[in-house]
């Protein structure tokens, strides 16, 4: 049996099989091996993307000659390199991680593009942080060096999840749901802003964000964003914004025009999960450098949950660096508790 390494971009056949050994390694490893990133970037041909395939030519599949048995994908489209593989729980113990991630640690000492430098450092994720990922890693010198935690939380347990309704937007702001098109790039600028500092999230582009309004899962009415009031009419006592919350007193129920909002909560159901046991995900909160401080993240994290509670999600999860106290502390606030663990790894 030999195996051989392919590196380009994926026919659609190759694309089909890469998702197929990640759902066979998703069952016994009890973790998703790829995150959504990678998945969304594999129909991509990109200089910063490189799309890494392992087969063994004594069987085949639609994809070509040869079974695709395991894939890595490098995303060298910021300042570190990352990459995410997996390997058929079939094929494992025969060399394939490891000449996966010799073909990566080569790729990121050439140059993307003419003229431009190589030499990228190179940072590798475990997604679940199991035992042999562990193992492997020390094997070859990688140690930790990032850790991003896996957050969840029942929604029928204490503490309580306010309803949408008891939610008090406080003076001066207006909370709304995502108008797609029309808030794109309002909300772009402030994600870039609230994440500067993030490897992942605060590089969004348009592609990005287009491509995940295509998902099946993609319900702008669970998608929110705080402006702070304009001027002109005024609601009444007691009324809201669309998104059903209350505000404080009369202020308005609209942004000044131009207004960029200063913080956002975005959650995500997929589509696929069984009845009565849906997890609904916080995917992403932010606020705005300047806003925060103000008890805005928690009033977003409020707005999540109640959205979650109401559309019948069981279970809130969500995904948190490992070094961000303050957000750790408002979801520790809130009732999550940790539930997995991934790791990204790096050899000096």
């Amino acid at each position: 049996m030999s195996l051989s390494i392919e590196i380009g971009p994926l026919g659609s056949a190759t694309r089909h099989a890469v998702r197929n050994v990640a759902a066979a390694a998703a069952g016994p490893d009890g973790v998703v091996p790829l995150s959504e990133q990678p998945l969304l970037n594999l129909a991509r041909d990109e200089p910063w993307l490189t799309h890494i395939v392992a087969r063994e030519d004594d069987t085949s599949d639609d994809s070509g000659p040869g079974r695709v048995t395991g894939y890595l994908q490098l995303d060298r489209s910021g300042p570190v390199a990352s990459a995410e593989l997996v390997v058929h729980p079939h094929h494992r113990r025969r060399g394939i991680a490891r000449r996966l991630l010799h073909a990566a640690e080569l790729d990121v000492t050439f140059p993307m593009r003419s003229g431009e430098p190589g030499g990228q450092q190179l940072r590798v994720w475990a997604h679940g942080d199991l035992p042999p990922a562990r193992d492997f890693a020390a094997s070859l010198g990688y140690s930790p060096v990032r850790e991003l935690r896996f957050l969840a939380r029942p929604l029928d347990q204490p503490p309580s999840v306010p309803g949408m309704a008891d939610i008090v937007v406080p003076d001066g702001y207006v909370l709304r749901t995502f108008r797609p098109g029309a808030d794109d790039d309002a909300w772009l600028r402030l994600n870039a802003r609230a994440f500067a500092a993030h490897p992942e999230q605060g590089r969004l582009t348009s592609e990005d964000l287009h491509a995940r309004q295509a998902e099946p899962w993609f319900d702008p009415e669970g998608f929110f964003l705080l402006f702070p009031a304009g001027d002109a009419g005024s609601p009444g006592p007691g009324a809201s914004s669309e998104s059903g919350t209350s505000s404080r007193s009369g202020a308005s129920s609209e942004a000044g025009p131009g207004i960029d909002p200063v913080a956002f909560i975005w959650t995500k159901i997929e589509t696929n999960q069984p009845p009565g046991s849906q997890d609904g995900e916080i995917y992403a909160v932010g606020v705005a450098p300047e806003a925060q401080g103000a008890g805005l993240g928690q009033l977003m994290t409020d707005v999540g949950l109640a959205h979650l509670a109401r559309a019948g999600a069981g279970r809130a999860v969500l995904y948190v660096e490992g070094d961000n106290a303050p957000a750790l502390a408002t979801y520790e606030r809130a009732g999550f508790r940790q539930d997995a663990l991934h790791v990204q790894y790096f050899r000096p």
